[in-house]
């Protein structure tokens, strides 16, 4: 079926296409400005579908990530040449339908809406091609050109599954391709299909589709479908309006409101209000379609062990649970299904799923360390240059900025992109080989009760060994709001490097009573991690997500590492120029405070405004020194003893200690415990050790968290409020251990 609409679908929704998803706006404009003759793609496709694999493998590093206007949720756009054309191809976020009920589905549904495609691709999993193809079903009716790509063929026929793509094709009127998205040397037969989709417009007919719903709704389905123009509105198909009417869809009603007159409006309320089961029965009318799709083109062996995939009962808008674990199975006893069951339905389910993740942790390190090294070895140079300078009748200023500043932010830079690397890159092997989603079932009941979902483990056990590590392990949870709660609450772990601070310092002031303060603080962990969720989870959190996780369990297969590879170092690439505008700055204004002619810190803009403000400083427990400290591990947490050591022991000055922290260079008196208890009282050290702790983590784990919620406004809220909770934290104990000391 060719598109009678596609000058709407390429020249924008037209008649309010915008308006279809109540996000049109945040669409993000598909129809703006593009290069002469480059045609424009949209790829869309479920969770776990391998859409970020076939669109890597598609742009390669030609691509641009950032925010949709208006929106929390990523855009990922790339640009690629075939046969002496132009493509830019846009990933749409994944989404199980297109029923505007989370923000991705809002973002995908709203650039559908406003047109400007040349082409969609619609990705499913051939491995479970059944639940898969729900989203095409629901896609249908949507009148611009596409094609249906079965990814995994690899995995299907891994399974002993044999899919007549042709035979589908038939059926459907547009162009179905076989493909095995990791093999780039398969695309061949994606990108004719593509020209194809591109220069013929056929669109998916939905006839068979709007006769499954007719059956369903009946007269109902008459009546509502009476009541729409006949050409549609904008490229939704009357067919397609009418579904979403009778699911009870909110931004569908809107739009229709706004192209028909208050009599078919009447008409169509008095329809509508006596449907019953409406999201059920579509989604079961979708089904229908869809077996009867692939009735004939897909042989199965060993059908009757393996079982059939999950399909009406996930009708709910494509959302119900799809465990599909086991289909397609033939030995249920095979090696893979007893290590399916262990993982899954054991008592040992929990401890296995937090032993990988730990092992994940301590195994990102094996090529994070190399990358680290390189960063410590920057920071070393830009010392030995500063020294090169100052003896080479340079004014000092010039070497302390060049080492203070611009090396120093190579150097946090370097090392924080190497560590993000290999978290991707380990955990990007979880993902891609199906163990993820495991992790995520194991433990999505008891995260559940916080609002979050299974995965969120994950980043919280990372969070102990490094808070940036933590929040890039973020990234595997697809709901922003969940993401966003757990990033929020991982802040309140202390890290790896605050474990190598406090205990120093509790030792020193308390003897025998420092297991006392370390009881203190992961209580006082508990405690904040539980307000965070109390205070911003309703706001982050809409209440039918907190429920629980809505989720799929994919089938195993082998992850290809090339591609695991060249995800993890475009994920790391950019995070990397984030992070270098994020650290810069701190380190700046650091330098900017501390440094001094003479290298003494009493000569420095941080003393003069120290020992100005001492008197508010003292309000929350802390001397000028101690605050100096505390405002240093702002850019580094690791840094906070050799800013102690320098001011009280009169060791480097805290430019110098922030400066070689990240090496291990800074010189750290080895008595600074006693000194500093010769200085100060126990209850401004016992504050000093909470605020320190509950303080913002360190400005990579800033850069990080804006790099994965892309959010300035909610990383400001998240960085203000550990900010604030350190101070009041500090005052509190502060004062309470007045009582008492």
């Amino acid at each position: 079926m060719s598109c009678d609409q596609c000058d709407g679908c390429a020249a924008g929704a037209g008649a309010g296409g915008s308006a279809a998803s109540g996000a049109g706006a945040a669409a993000g404009g598909a129809s703006a400005a593009r290069a002469p003759g480059t045609r424009r793609i949209a790829l869309l496709g479920q969770p776990n579908s391998g859409k970020s694999t076939l669109f890597n493998g598609l742009t390669g590093a030609r691509q641009h990530v950032g925010n949709w206007p208006g929106k929390t949720v990523e855009r990922k756009t790339g640009t690629f040449q075939h046969g002496g054309r132009a493509y830019e191809m846009v990933d749409l976020p994944g989404s199980y339908a297109l029923s505007a009920m989370s923000p991705e589905e809002e973002v995908t549904r709203g650039f559908l809406a406003q047109g400007g495609l040349d082409a969609v691709l619609v990705l499913a999993d051939a491995s479970q091609l059944e639940r898969s193809l729900y989203m095409l079903a629901d896609f249908a009716g949507i009148s611009c050109p596409a094609v249906l790509v079965l990814n995994l063929m690899d995995v299907a026929e891994g399974q002993g599954k044999r899919i007549d793509a042709a035979a589908i094709e038939r059926r459907l009127g547009v162009p179905v391709v076989p493909l095995v998205a990791a093999d780039r040397t398969r695309y061949d037969a994606l990108y004719q299909a593509l020209e194809r989709a591109c220069d013929e417009r056929a669109v998916i007919d939905p006839a068979a589709l709007e006769r499954a719903m007719a059956q369903r709704f009946g007269s109902t389905w008459d009546a509502v479908a009476a009541q729409l123009p006949e050409e549609g509105i904008g490229p939704h198909s009357r067919f397609w309006l009418a579904a979403k009417l009778i699911e009870g869809d909110g931004p569908a009603r809107e739009l229709v409101q706004q192209h028909v007159d208050a009599a078919a409006n009447a008409a169509l309320d008095k329809a509508l209000r006596g449907v019953k089961d409406d999201i059920q029965n579509a989604g079961a009318a979708r089904f229908a379609w869809v077996e009867q799709l692939i009735a004939g083109a897909v042989e199965r062996e060993g059908e009757a062990a393996g079982g059939r995939e999950a399909n009406a009962a996930s009708a709910a808008g494509g959302r119900e649970a799809a465990s599909t674990a086991s289909t397609g199975r033939a030995k249920a006893a095979s090696p893979l299904s007893r290590f399916d069951r262990l993982a899954t339905g054991s008592r040992l389910s929990k401890p296995l799923a937090v032993g990988m993740i730990l092992l994940g942790f301590v195994l990102a390190f094996v090529p994070a360390i190399p990358i680290m090294m390189v960063g410590g070895m920057i920071s070393s140079l830009g010392q030995e240059a500063a020294f090169a300078l100052s003896g080479a009748d340079i004014p000092d200023v010039v070497g302390s900025f060049l080492s203070g500043v611009v090396c120093n932010s190579l150097c946090f830079g370097t090392m924080m992109v190497g560590y993000v690397f290999g978290i991707n890159l380990v955990f990007g092997l979880y993902e891609e080989s199906g163990y993820m989603a495991r992790i995520s079932y194991v433990f999505d009941h008891a995260m559940s009760r916080f609002g979050l979902q299974g995965k969120s483990l994950m980043p919280f056990l990372m969070c102990f060994g490094c808070t940036m590590g933590g929040v890039s392990g973020s990234r595997v949870i697809d709901s922003w709001g969940q993401r966003m709660l757990t990033v929020m609450m991982a802040w309140a772990i202390p890290c790896g490097s605050t474990w190598g601070v406090v205990p120093v310092l509790a030792v020193a002031f308390f003897g025998m009573g420092a297991p006392l303060v370390i009881v203190g603080i992961f209580c006082v962990c508990i405690l904040l991690m539980w307000a965070v969720g109390r205070l911003f989870g309703p706001r982050l959190v809409k209440e039918g997500e907190r429920a629980g996780l809505v989720m799929e369990l994919p089938p195993y297969h082998r992850p290809r590492l090339g591609n695991v590879l060249h995800g993890a170092a475009l994920k790391s690439r950019q995070m990397f120029v984030r992070a270098i505008r994020v650290v810069a700055i701190f380190a700046f204004a650091i330098w900017a405070l501390t440094y001094t002619s003479t290298g003494s810190v009493e000569g420095s803009a941080l003393y003069a405004l120290g020992t100005a403000i001492e008197p508010i400083t003292q309000f929350f427990g802390m001397g000028w020194q101690t605050f100096t400290a505390w405002l240093c591990a702002l850019v580094l947490k690791e840094s906070a003893l050799g800013v102690l050591s320098g001011l009280f022991a009169g060791g480097a000055t805290p430019n110098a200690a922030v400066v070689t922290a990240v090496t291990g260079g800074v010189a750290v008196a080895g008595n600074i415990g006693e000194i500093m208890a010769q200085a100060i009282s126990a209850p401004e050290a016992l504050a000093f050790i909470f605020a320190f702790t509950f303080n913002m983590p360190c400005a990579a784990s800033v850069s990080a968290t804006w790099g994965e919620v892309h959010s300035t406004k909610w990383t400001v809220i998240t960085a203000a409020f550990y900010i604030a909770s350190s101070l009041i934290l500090g005052c509190i104990v502060f004062h309470v251990a007045s009582l008492f000391f």
